[in-house]
């Protein structure tokens, strides 16, 4: 087990003070947005304690079949598959989409071969991975995901008399609903760049001014137009899902699943990739004609994840390979965490976590720990709540039938009274 340092992402639609209060700090005023558990090569966590600087990236590479596991590194190769985010949103997020795994692999050899370099602002393909990504609402959290019926968008548009809205509400009476969707999306996408601004003003003006109640998913949309003006994205927001998570309800977000969130504080876990296409809403690289054909335009419930209770943890296992997410909140009883390689995030309260051959870690509201494969089975002592990360190999949760699923208690942590740990 190791203990982990972890970055801090300050972009400008980050809370000021959420993350500070997780990680026990005073808040200096500026926004943090992201604080990131992984090792992601632009921001891998650290080893804390290590006599040397050593990153969890490096860590790894050194012994991939120690700290992953023979199975996760022949499947991965010799990285953390998944990274792991607690996430402070204060304003919207650009509009986005992540490419499946074969796009993101063409694109990255087109443009390494195109000589582009990696950390160009106009750069799409940072690497040649997917980005799945589940998030999991840790207070109230607001987001666009996925495309809604475009009736219902239509119906949105109705009474319009703009030529943009016009034009759209044209695009949506197709009677393929996913020829309808891209038709409209391609229209927002690329309107002449000289009239753009124009076009999209007039018309979410118009939407402003036809009711004196909007609702809470046109409420969001104006509140885009409002700090985006002219960005055809605010309009975009018209074709997609309103969602308002509830504590402890998360989302799946696949390859082509255009999204936003717009507010609130929530953890997130994806495959480890900085892909990132985007439609709007931001002053970043929007490459239009790319996003076009990245975009799923499937119109689907809300890809809500429904948690599995069992052996004291909730489990969110989203059909894709890279990760899982798990909480487990001990109490008045130890709980086993899934089996490494994992990260344990403490998000409230204190534990302590116990594995055979290795001294007690302590850790407190905000630290986090790197469970290897080579750690063995890991019990949870103590009063909080823990997020911890996964790869979502079934061999690799006891919850799960691992290899160490019996395990009696005492073999972990012999002082260790599993009815009343402490």
């Amino acid at each position: 087990m190791w203990r982990l340092a972890n970055h801090v992402r300050r972009y400008a639609w980050g809370s000021t003070t959420e993350i500070p209060r997780l990680l026990g700090r005073e808040p200096d005023g500026q926004p943090q947005a992201e604080l990131w558990l992984g090792a992601h090569p632009s921001a891998p966590s650290r080893i804390d304690g290590s006599p040397v600087p050593l990153g969890l990236d490096a860590a790894i590479a050194a012994d991939p079949v120690g700290a992953l596991g023979a199975g996760v590194a022949e499947n991965f190769g010799a990285r953390l598959p998944f990274l792991l985010k607690f996430l402070a949103v204060e304003q919207p997020l650009s509009l986005q989409a992540h490419p499946s795994k074969e796009r993101a692999r063409a694109g990255f050899a087109a443009e390494e071969a195109a000589g582009v370099p990696i950390d160009a602002p106009h750069r799409n393909y940072r690497d040649p991975n997917h980005k799945p990504e589940l998030v999991m609402a840790l207070d109230e959290f607001e987001a666009l995901c996925g495309f809604r019926d475009p009736a219902a968008s239509a119906a949105a548009l109705a009474g319009l008399t703009s030529p943009l809205a016009r034009a759209l509400r044209a695009d949506l009476a197709a009677a393929d609903p996913s020829e309808a969707l891209r038709s409209a999306m391609t229209r927002l996408l690329t309107l002449p760049p000289g009239d753009r601004a124009a076009l999209v003003t007039e018309t979410t003006e118009e939407l402003a001014s036809g009711t004196a109640s909007p609702c809470p998913h046109l409420r969001a949309v104006l509140d885009l137009a409002d700090r985006y003006p002219g960005d055809p994205g605010a309009l975009a927001a018209l074709l997609l899902n309103h969602v308002v998570l509830a504590p402890g309800e998360a989302l799946f977000l696949p390859a082509g699943n255009v999204h936003a969130y717009l507010n609130g504080v929530a953890v997130e876990v994806m495959a480890t990739s900085d892909n990132v296409l985007r439609a709007g809403l931001t002053t970043k690289h929007v490459d239009p004609e790319e996003l076009l054909q990245v975009i799923d335009y499937t119109v689907l419930p809300v890809p809500y994840v429904e948690p599995v209770v069992r052996d004291g943890l909730v489990e969110y296992r989203p059909q894709v390979e890279d990760f899982a997410l798990v909480v487990a909140e001990p109490g008045e009883k130890a709980v086993w965490l899934p089996e490494g390689p994992a990260i344990a995030l403490v998000l409230d309260g204190s534990v302590e976590l116990h594995a055979p051959a290795e001294d007690t870690l302590p850790l407190a509201q905000g630290e986090s720990a790197f469970l290897s494969a080579g750690t063995g089975p890991v019990l949870a002592s103590g009063r909080g709540r823990v997020i911890v990360a996964t790869v979502a190999d079934p061999s690799a949760s006891p919850v799960r039938g691992g290899p160490h699923a019996n395990t009696p208690w005492s073999a972990v942590h012999p002082n260790l009274d599993p009815v009343n740990p402490r």
